[in-house]
């Protein structure tokens, strides 16, 4: 146990430090300070000794010179078990530092405000953050305060013990120094490395915020979520989110998304791909048809909705035993019958994905990508038969290519009046993928007559217009580029089918 005799504070935000002053000085701790944080002890009326007056130097260059000084750094780096460390602050009347409270400029909130490049740069710490890793280096005697979200436990600290540390208190604050000071330059590089025209290729993320999970993919998995949730989503029911939950919540959100709220789109997924989406009248209407693409699936699973939820569409859902229900918004009425299923996850949707890069850890590495963020419209079609898609099936077409954008690779999806009829997910050869699509629509009791196929990308072979045009599917769309496109062209026209390319690949793996 060592108790604190002397501390450095010097703050951008005051907020909820008047009580540590106040503790500190009851128990007989000198302080020393800068600038506005000075100031604000004094108005506490609590003694503080200028750190200007220690190093016999004024705050200097508009404030970006304060406390950058062997009086101060010697302070808080001084060994108190090493006699040469002891001779020479004794020499040069270094006085020992015990604690150090520094919370750093603003500098992602500065960025985020979209503040002037010079405003930015103003608000990159250097004293700051060089007393954080200075008393964080030295914790076997000096405690370090890196940011105002650890005032209150360090209040409850100082209180417990009667204004001391012990050696695990001031390790444990030391790594939490790190963390803040790591965050904070990473953030910096991040701002710079954006600029292409100096970007290095490195990666570098940091995210603070980390949430437990129940468990991984699997109960024997130990799994973790990095982020702030409460960001994207309000959770209104149920049990808390599992690793497996987020997973399909995200593709959810990112199928959903492609439908703007001028349609009312749902979408039933498992295991990331839509087993079920249509567009509907209403709400209910909607949620019915997407239902209906695989009502088996569907148990269990994860559902997605681009308007609010209402009572009507709230009575079918709660007849479903499902995991999570993602919505912008819900009617009371609506909430009062879903909230009937306690453990059943209730989303309300605050804010889209965000654009950045995705990225993944793969072998020895991280994998990296920017987001699949096309998605073609109707000028983007290219028709390459001698017949043209009707308005309607052109419709269904970017219907159909929405979803394949978001189902796993190798995938066929066949559509009609905005509805998925089936899907073939995930296989290894496309042709399979369209076998196991037409066998769960006949499953299902659709008619494909009329419907329209889309893949996610080229066919190098005539067999799958072959085998669609058997099912009674009357256009395609596909992006194009294989050497042997001309084959299924000819089919096409020989069978009195259209296609169009999109000449874009949406994989996804």
């Amino acid at each position: 146990m060592k108790k604190i005799e002397s501390a450095l504070i010097s703050v951008f935000h005051k907020e909820k430090l008047d009580d540590i002053v106040k503790l500190l000085n009851q128990f007989g701790v000198k302080i020393y300070s800068t600038g506005g944080t000075q100031k604000f002890i004094q108005d506490l009326n609590v003694p503080v000794n200028a750190v200007e007056d220690l190093t016999g130097y004024p705050s200097i260059l508009g404030g970006r010179v304060k406390t950058l000084h062997p009086k101060v750094f010697g302070g808080i780096l001084t060994r108190r078990d090493e006699a040469q460390d002891t001779d020479q602050i004794t020499e040069y009347d270094i006085p020992s530092i015990d604690l150090v409270i520094v919370d750093l400029y603003p500098f992602e909130d500065t960025v985020a405000s979209g503040a002037s490049e010079a405003d930015i740069i103003e608000k990159i710490d250097i004293g700051g953050i060089s007393l954080i890793r200075a008393a964080a280096k030295n914790f076997k005697d000096v405690a370090v305060l890196a940011s105002r979200e650890q005032y209150e436990d360090f209040k409850t600290l100082l209180q417990q013990n009667q204004g001391a540390t012990t050696l695990a208190d001031r390790k444990r604050l030391a790594a939490q120094a790190f963390d803040i000071s790591s965050h904070y330059d990473t953030a910096i590089f991040n701002y710079f490395n954006a600029d292409e025209a100096i970007a290095l290729p490195r990666f570098k993320q940091s995210i603070r915020e980390a949430k437990t999970l129940r468990y991984g993919e699997n109960p024997h998995q130990q799994g973790h979520f990095y982020g702030d949730l409460s960001e994207m989503f309000d959770q209104l029911n149920g049990k808390e989110l599992s690793y497996n939950n987020l997973v399909d919540i995200d593709a959810a959100v990112a199928l959903m998304e492609e439908f703007d709220a001028s349609v009312t789109a749902f979408a039933v997924l498992k295991h990331t791909n839509a087993c079920g989406i249509a567009t509907g009248s209403s709400s209910k209407d909607a949620y019915l048809r997407a239902l209906a693409g695989d009502p088996v699936s569907a148990f269990g699973g994860v559902i997605v909705t681009n308007q609010t939820v209402d009572k009507d569409a709230a009575e079918e859902l709660h007849k479903l035993f499902f995991e999570v229900l993602i919505a912008p918004d819900f009617s009371d009425d609506a909430l009062e019958i879903l909230k009937g299923k306690k453990k059943r996850i209730l989303l309300k949707k605050k804010t889209n994905l965000p654009t950045e890069p995705l990225f993944k850890t793969l072998l020895n590495g991280v994998i990296g990508q920017d987001r699949d963020l096309s998605m073609e419209t109707a000028a983007d079609l290219k028709t390459v038969t001698k017949k043209e898609a009707t308005q309607e099936e052109v419709q269904a077409l970017l219907f159909a290519n929405k979803i394949v954008k978001h189902t796993k690779s190798n995938t066929i999806v066949l559509v009609k009046d905005n509805q998925l009829c089936a899907s073939g997910v995930g296989q290894t050869s496309r042709v399979d993928a369209l076998k196991q699509a037409i066998l769960k629509a006949n499953h299902f009791g659709f008619d494909l007559k009329g419907a329209v196929m889309a893949s996610d990308a080229f066919f190098p072979f005539p067999d799958c217009v072959e085998i669609a045009h058997e099912a009674g599917i009357t256009a395609v769309i596909q992006p194009g580029g294989s050497i042997k496109d001309q084959a299924s062209i000819d089919f096409c026209d020989n069978h009195d089918m259209a296609m169009v390319f999109t000449g874009v690949r949406h994989f996804k793996h």
